[in-house]
């Protein structure tokens, strides 16, 4: 269907080209028109049927002048819905251009952040365990988890969990759970690896539980919006959005000791309370679980990210517990420009693309037990090339006492085979 807007121009003088603008933008238009012409000219707007029932065309009015015609015209009113109708994207021209097509995928709109929202807000719980010394209760500590399963299961942080004086002992901790929508249960913990920072603690119900899905981390770049869900200072329901800083802040950034990991950066707001709550992307999916956030600083708060979580999960689900085989190394990630450097300082470095240094050996490990010396570079595990630390421990995975082959690069590009068999990493932790 065409509307049709109509406008004689009339004017004395010589003539001359005619110049006629229209734009519309957030509910008004601008008309200008300029001419000398004694010809009339018609100005049309073309608007498909399926749009005409969101369209109010009002009689603008036009100010006339000795030079031209100028107006202003209201001509879009409309009213957003956070989820438009499949026919009016449907509807649009492909004539229009790219830059008129729906949005999808990625796209921040302003509905974006609340719908994400929404859709992981009911499955975030507040959790409230006792705390005590010696027997005798001094408070209770608070955090926040995620029902990430119809049965029950919560996933969480073992530090809001977990007393730390008996690493074992908590397993049998009950924890007060309040849901959002105020339904309360009393909770058990089932399982928690102090390492990794993550727990599990389960809930029984007989009505149906909100869930919220899991998503993937690997796919997250510095800059993407993400959202942290919990219950700072018990205050339930509370939402704060920023961005990705970091996919793979390490542990050794931060100072701190014990095994490798590796955390999601952001500055989303997190305060105590949003421990063991969700990080979310805009597509309301979990991509990380909030564990901590630097002191003095604001805009500066880290996750553990999903997917190492989801590993930790079917650790737990196959033998109650996280596995970690331990080689006893303290290696680095090579590339192209530490290799030129260390090229530099020893002419008879191995000529290699990248690699893993071995930087130190730790004394009667299965490393030093293997042959593994300071220096190597090693390029191959267990039949598989490697570029990483992360690919080596993706390989290695939970296999303990199984002998591995390891094909390591020394000086003056001497290749040396060797077989390491991987001990358990603190098995009593």
């Amino acid at each position: 269907m065409k509307l049709l807007l109509s406008k004689i121009l009339t004017a004395h003088g010589r003539n001359s080209l005619l110049r006629i603008a229209a734009a519309a933008a957030a509910g008004s238009g601008l008309l200008y028109a300029s001419s000398h012409s004694k010809c009339p000219t018609r100005l049309s707007v073309s608007i498909h049927l399926p749009l005409t029932n969101q369209v109010k065309l009002p009689c603008p009015a036009f100010p006339s002048s000795d030079h031209g015609l100028t107006g202003t015209l209201p001509w879009f009113s409309f009213r957003s819905s956070p989820f438009p109708s499949d026919d009016v994207n449907n509807a649009i021209s492909p004539d229009t251009g790219a830059s008129a097509k729906p949005c999808s995928g990625g796209c921040l709109g302003r509905d974006t952040i609340a719908n994400a929202a929404a859709r992981v807000g009911p499955a975030v719980v507040n959790l409230s365990v006792p705390q005590g010394f010696f027997g005798i209760p001094v408070g209770k500590n608070i955090g926040s988890g995620t029902i990430i399963d119809k049965d029950g299961t919560i996933l969480t942080c073992a530090h809001v969990v977990v007393d730390f004086q008996g690493p074992r002992s908590p397993s049998t901790g009950k924890v007060a759970v309040t849901l959002q929508d105020g339904r309360m249960f009393e909770g058990t913990v089932t399982n928690a690896d102090i390492h990794s920072d993550i727990a599990i603690v389960k809930i029984n119900s007989k009505a149906p539980l909100p869930t919220a899905k899991l998503g993937s981390s690997s796919r997250l770049r510095p800059g993407d919006w993400v959202l942290s869900v919990g219950c700072p200072l018990s205050l339930q329901n509370t939402v704060t959005a920023g961005i990705v800083s970091c996919v793979d802040r390490k542990s050794s950034d931060l100072g701190l000791g014990g095994l490798r990991r590796e955390y999601l950066q952001t500055d989303c707001a997190i305060n105590a309370g949003n421990s063991g709550g969700p990080l979310v992307n805009i597509d309301g999916e979990v991509v990380g679980v909030n564990i901590m956030k630097a002191l003095g600083a604001d805009g500066v708060s880290f996750s553990v990210p999903i997917d190492s979580v989801t590993k930790i999960i079917a650790q737990f689900r196959k033998s109650g517990r996280v596995v970690r085989p331990w080689l006893g190394l303290k290696m680095v990630d090579l590339n192209e420009m530490v290799i030129a450097q260390l090229k530099e300082r020893d002419p008879t470095f191995p000529n290699v693309g990248k690699g893993v240094l071995v930087v130190t050996v730790t004394p009667g490990s299965p490393a030093d037990r293997a042959g593994i010396l300071p220096g190597d570079v090693v390029v191959e595990f267990d039949g598989k090339p490697v570029e990483s630390i992360s690919e080596i421990i993706e390989i290695m995975g939970d296999h303990i006492g199984v002998p591995m082959m390891v094909v390591v690069k020394r000086a003056k590009d001497r290749v040396v085979t060797l077989t390491a068999t991987p001990d358990e990493s603190c098995p009593d932790i």
